[in-house]
């Protein structure tokens, strides 16, 4: 029994969807019997296959589908025109009508340009894809250059904010010194101011007689 995957759907699981859906639709089979061979091809259950289809794929191919479809009428229409040959004359039977052999031509070769268009679309999807790809790389690259600016930035800001923090704490040093400063010359002025008045005052001794006598 094929285990079942759980993993994300890769560009390649999306194209053989796309490839085997379409077939069974111009084959005139069922989707159904194509998400049951998908779902054996990529170890995923039918039900994962059509949800994943109706879901994302199939949005993807609406023209091919729509030729898809044309393509299955053209069988449709060729089998019934055979069955219906079968009770005329043998000669007609063999050899068919002139129309007949026309349409018949026609439609094969609407059949094989039908199919180039196909080819042609998943290509290019093909293409497209891997320019998304390498779209997408690019953009990778340039978050991952991103990212490393921005922490290189960070790096800067916290180193910025430090320096910020030592200078804001060497000013509040040095103002604190510089109020302890004033305040020790506001001090020694005072003291300065009162020594001075001090020696302004004039000073006086009592004599024996009771008399106030100055003090050079």
């Amino acid at each position: 029994m094929t285990a079942v995957r759980q993993d994300a759907w890769s560009p390649d699981d999306d194209l053989i969807l796309a490839e085997v859906t379409l077939r069974h639709i111009r084959e005139g089979s069922t989707q159904l019997a194509a998400f049951e061979e998908v779902g054996e091809r990529i170890g995923r259950t039918s039900a994962a296959c059509g949800f994943r289809w109706n879901s994302c794929v199939r949005k993807r191919y609406e023209e091919a589908i729509q030729l898809a479809k044309q393509q299955r009428q053209k069988r449709n229409y060729l089998r019934k025109q055979t069955f219906s040959a079968v009770p005329h004359v043998s000669s007609i039977n063999s050899l068919g009508t002139e129309e007949e052999q026309e349409y018949k031509s026609e439609a094969a070769s609407e059949e094989t340009i039908t199919i180039d268009a196909v080819i042609r679309f998943l290509r290019s999807w093909k293409n497209t894809y891997q320019d998304l790809s390498r779209h997408i790389k690019m953009l990778e690259k340039e978050l991952k250059d991103k990212d490393e600016e921005l922490f290189e930035l960070r790096v800067d800001n916290e180193r910025l904010s430090r320096e910020v923090n030592n200078v804001q704490t060497d000013y509040r040093t040095v103002n604190d010194d510089y109020k302890t400063l004033i305040q020790i010359m506001d001090r020694a002025r005072r003291l300065a101011s009162m020594n001075e008045e001090e020696e302004v005052k004039p000073r006086f001794k009592m004599d024996a007689n009771g008399n106030l006598e100055r003090i050079e």
